[in-house]
This record gives C-alpha cells, structure tokens and sequence, in this order.
C-alpha cells in the first residue's frame, strides 16, 4: 500500500520510520489473529455535471499576468492587496471569462474579510452553464472549502466529489481525504438520508462506504470486498479511504494484551476510570465476536517504574501494551533504547519520541487539539479577529499556541491576548483585553480639558468578533463570562474548550449560556451502551468520565492498529472526537461543536 505525503521533507524520515516500526511489528503477528442537532438539513440531491468537463485549466486572457497576482495575494489572506490590484483592470477590455473570474475572486476576497453571505451572493450571479470549465473547477472547489469550515459537511462531500472528477493527478490524494473526512463526521442517519435521494452512482458509492466503515470490525472486511467488487472502477476502490485496506489483510488482531494502568496510588481513580471504559468495550465486542485476545491488566503503582511494568507485561507474552497514563511515564517508555512490543500509550509527551524497531503512538486527551478545533469552528463562522484570553501558565501557553498557528493558518487575526493569574485578577484582565482602561482615560482627559464632569459610558474596542476563553475549568469560565457581558462584550460569540465542563450537569453553568465550545461525542450522547454498562458495574464516576471514553477509545484503536498503517489517511469515529495521526505517531481529535443553552450542555 502506498502513503500519500502530506508532510514537510524534514518529517517524512520521521514518519516513515515511524510507520516502518509498526508494519515490522504487524507483519512479525501475522500469522495469528454544522451544526449537528436541529440544524437545517440542506439539498442532498447531487449537483447536476455541467455539460463541459471540469477542468483545472483557466482560459486564456491578456490580464492573466494580473489575475495570477491576485491570487498569489490572496494566498496570504492579503484582501486589501488583491482588491487593490483587481480595481486596476480595465472593465471596458474585460472578457465575459474575465469578469466570471473577476466575480469569484472578489468572492474570495469577501470570505477573507468574514463576509460570508456576500460571498455566496457574489457567486450565485454567475450562471454554471455559461461558465468556463476552469472558473468553474475553481469556484466548486472554493465552495467546498468554505462548506466544510462551516460544518455543511454533506455539501462539502459532494462538492468533493464534483471536483475530484476533474481534478489533475496530483491534487486527487488530498481530495479524497477531503471527502472522507466530511463524510465521517456525518451520523449515519444523515448518510441514509442522503443515500436515499442521491442518484449518481459515484456519489452514492462513497455514501455507501461510509456507511459500511461504521459496522463492527468482525464484519467490516467482507463488506469492503463486496464493496470493492460492486465498485471497481469507484475513485476509492485503489486505495480505500481511511485505512480500511488494511483490514483486509489477515492477522489484524493481537493475541494478548497488557493493559497498564495506576489502580492503587493516587492517580487509581483516572486509572480506573479507563479501565471501565475499555472493559466496557471489550465485553461489548465479546459479544459480536470482535474481541479474541486474552487480556492481562497489570497495575501500574505495583512497579518501580513504567520500564519494569512494561517488561512484566512483555515477559507474561502481551504483543501490544496499553497504557500507561501519565506523562512522564510515557516519555520513560518512549525513550527506551528497545520496546520488543508496540506500546499505545494514554497520554502524550511533550518530547519528540525516537521511533524504535516497534511503534509508540500516543493517544490523549490534549487540550491543543481542541484549541485547532475551535479556531476552525469560529473561522467557519465568519470570525476573523479575535482576542484570546486564558489562564498565565504553561497550559494556557501550550493551548494558546495551537490555537494561534491554527488560526493564522486559516488566514485569522489576533487583534489581543491576555493571561490572567489569579480570581481576583479577572475583572481587570478582561477590562484589559477590551480596551477599556484607554477609553476611561480618554474620558478623564476630556473631564481635565473642559474642567467639568460629564456623563461618560466606556467604549470597548470595536475590532473584535470571537473571544476565545481558554479558561482550564469551569468555575473560571462561569465567573469570566458573565464579566465580558458587564463590561460591553456581551454580542460577541465566545468559544471556549471542553475543560469548561466537568462532565456533570450544574446549574451554576446557567452562567455559560451561549457559549460555544468543543465537546467529545462520549458526553453528546455517543456509545449511550457502553455507559450504561458503566454505570451498571458500580464503579463508575461522572467526574471521569471523559477518561472512560479514553478507555473506550484506547480499545477501538487496539482493535484498529493494523488501519493505523496508513499513516496520515487513517481516520476512525472515536468517542473522544474523529481520531487521526500525525507525522509522530500522535492521535489527534476532532471535537463537535456544543452550546450551553438553559445551563444544560446540547450538541449544536
């Protein structure tokens, strides 16, 4: 199988020697076993294929020279760089292609500065069947773009396959990734939907697909050689999407495993907490015939050291090593000179880990991936200057840096950011942030110069339109959200991370009543079977009950590892968010978008 590169030249050693340890351990076992809720649903039916071919050529035009510019200043979200250079062009010597060209950049140009309906307004003036082949690539592939950023992911999948259909050789990899991507973060009540009323056989070969990647792992395998077999000449019959080729292949399932986790000391309760969740799933797969390994569970706090734990599972025969959970336990067995077994670790390290003959990939509940998320919720939305507020620290510092490279990324600006330190410290860190001390001290200057007392109401400043409140808990947030309402903030959306919830519905969070956060599907009413089977084992606790889900997700992606070949292009429907991997190994989450709404956490 063959790895699309998605990666910088100086990570792709990295990732393939990554990739190498974990094929070299599944070979050597081979040979033994959007808004989401209410939203509006939109037009599923397959856009009708234009009566040319797509095609990723533009017409020729004697301002092609300026038109190229443009759109190189575009690339660096320069709006008023490109409008510049577009008002040069003669609109008298303008073609009826040049001015269709024209209409879609200066469409562009609207989404970069946040106006997303003058976008589209822009756009629908162009009539499909009289534009040029190559205009048209463009505009369907910029209205896919925008479609999946606002969480229209049906639209952007079928938008996807449009353009996948004339798209040159080397753009076709990132397409389909594009569009599996979309489709897994449908439910699979909206993939029936859409299946029901699409006709194009293509299209209805990835809903299909997707469709089949939610069944259970015992049966999974034959429908993708059925699929395969009804679908030869389907753009994802070559390579299957996501990594389900390898599940395919024979001996995907480890024979034994070791599940090492803290049971006795003081980290026993997190440690629990992922034991019931994995347990939960492995029982439930016993009873699909999805689970067929033996299982050893060994309790981290028994050893001197994760080492010596990790040997002890070895040496009792586990082929895979789940665990364990804390940091500096991960990066001890990450750094070890040999692991004969590969490890799913519980936590992530801080440190870049030397790939070895077997692999380490690091699941985890990181609040960075998150803060990637939000900046693509609020982006999508039409935000495009934001302030960030956040706790003084190394967390705040880690948090806030994944949510600035994404949100430059995405082509957003951070007009301020502000770290507060202490309760007493957030009145006046917000007061800060807004602008507000210059505003009372322009007053005060005005009250000296006329030497007389005037009526004065403090003015924040008016360049914002997405607060980002990365607070770490919720009696942080409750307590800031309220004050940016107090001091003239109120009708800017605020999106904060899920450590704003404990998990455990309060009536205090009445106090974070419209604000948008990031959730994991496990608390939005995912896998409501494995809770319950929590729940009756009596040794659950809602207050970890994210870390259940982490337990839960661990065995998905143990029952999975063999997919995780595919490096880049593996993607799984988890209960801790859409799990993919990065250049190191790293799982990385994507979270669904909620609200608060009568103090009660709701899916959005």
């Amino acid at each position: 199988h063959s790895m699309t590169r998605t990666f910088p030249p100086q990570r792709r050693n990295l990732l393939g020697t990554a990739l190498t340890a974990l094929v070299l351990w599944l070979s050597g076992c081979a040979d033994t076993p959007r808004q989401e809720t209410g939203r509006t649903v939109p037009d599923v039916r397959q856009p009708a294929p234009p009566s040319q071919a797509l095609s990723a050529t533009l017409p020729a035009s004697r301002h092609a020279g300026l038109f190229r510019q443009a759109e190189r200043v575009l690339a660096h979200f320069d709006w008023l760089g490109a409008s510049a250079l577009l008002q040069s062009l003669p609109a008298a010597q303008l073609s009826g292609d040049d001015r269709a060209y024209l209409v879609y950049l200066e469409a562009r140009i609207d989404y970069c500065r946040g106006r997303q309906q003058q976008a589209r307004e822009r756009l629908q003036q162009l009539g499909a069947a009289d534009l040029h082949p190559g205009i048209r690539y463009r505009i369907l592939n910029f209205r896919r773009h925008s479609a999946a950023l606002s969480g229209s992911y049906l639209q952007a999948a079928m938008l996807g396959d449009l353009v996948l259909r004339s798209a040159p050789p080397g753009e076709q990899p990132a397409l389909q990734r594009d569009i599996w991507r979309n489709l897994q973060r449908l439910d699979p009540a909206e993939l029936q939907m859409a299946l029901r009323d699409g006709a194009d056989t293509q299209w209805r070969g990835w809903l299909e697909l997707a469709l089949i990647s939610r069944r259970g792992l015992a049966e999974t395998p034959l429908a993708l050689s059925m699929w395969r077999t009804e679908n030869p000449a389907h753009p994802a019959a070559t390579q299957l999407p996501g990594g389900l080729g390898f599940l395919l292949e024979p001996g995907t399932t480890p024979r034994s495993v070791a599940l090492l986790l803290p049971l006795s000391g003081p980290l026993a309760p997190a440690g629990k907490a992922v034991r019931d969740g994995y347990l939960a799933s492995y029982y439930a797969a016993q009873g699909t015939r999805g689970a067929a390994h033996d299982l050893l569970l060994l309790d981290l706090d028994h050893y001197p050291s994760a080492a010596a734990a990790y040997d002890a599972a070895v040496g009792q025969g586990a082929t895979l090593v789940v665990g364990p959970l804390a940091k500096q336990a991960v990066a001890e067995i990450g750094n070890r000179p040999a692991r004969p077994v590969p490890v799913l670790a519980l936590n992530r390290s801080d440190e870049t880990l030397q790939a070895d003959a077997s692999a380490l990939v690091q699941l985890s509940l990181a609040a960075e991936d998150e803060a990637v998320r939000l900046a693509e919720l609020a982006f999508g939305r039409g935000a495009r200057s934001a302030l960030i507020i956040r706790p003084a620290g190394d967390w705040g510092d880690k948090v806030e840096r994944a949510l600035r490279e994404r949100w430059s990324e995405l082509g957003g600006r951070v007009a301020s950011g502000v770290a507060y330190d202490s309760r007493d410290a957030y009145s006046s860190t917000v007061k800060s942030a807004l602008g507000l001390p210059a505003s009372e001290e322009r007053a005060r200057d005005v009250r000296a110069m006329l030497a007389t007392s005037i009526e004065f109401t403090a003015r924040r400043r008016q360049d914002l339109d997405a607060i980002f409140l990365l607070s770490s808990n919720g009696p942080e947030a409750r307590s800031i959200k309220p004050l940016l309402a107090f001091h003239y903030a109120g009708t800017v959306p605020v999106y904060a991370i899920s450590s704003i919830y404990s998990g455990i519905p309060d009536a205090r969070d009445q106090d974070l009543n419209g604000i948008n956060l990031v959730e994991i599907p496990w608390l939005l009413g995912a896998s409501p079977e494995l809770r319950v089977a929590i729940a009756a084992g009596g040794t659950g606790s809602d207050a970890y009950t994210r870390l259940n889900a982490l337990g839960a997700d661990a065995f998905l992606l143990q029952t999975r590892f063999h997919q995780l070949q595919a490096g880049p292009d593996a993607l799984l429907r988890g209960n801790t968010g859409l799990l993919s991997m990065d250049h190191e190994l790293r799982i990385r989450r994507e979270l669904s978008p909620a609200t608060f709404d009568g103090g009660v956490l709701r899916p959005q």
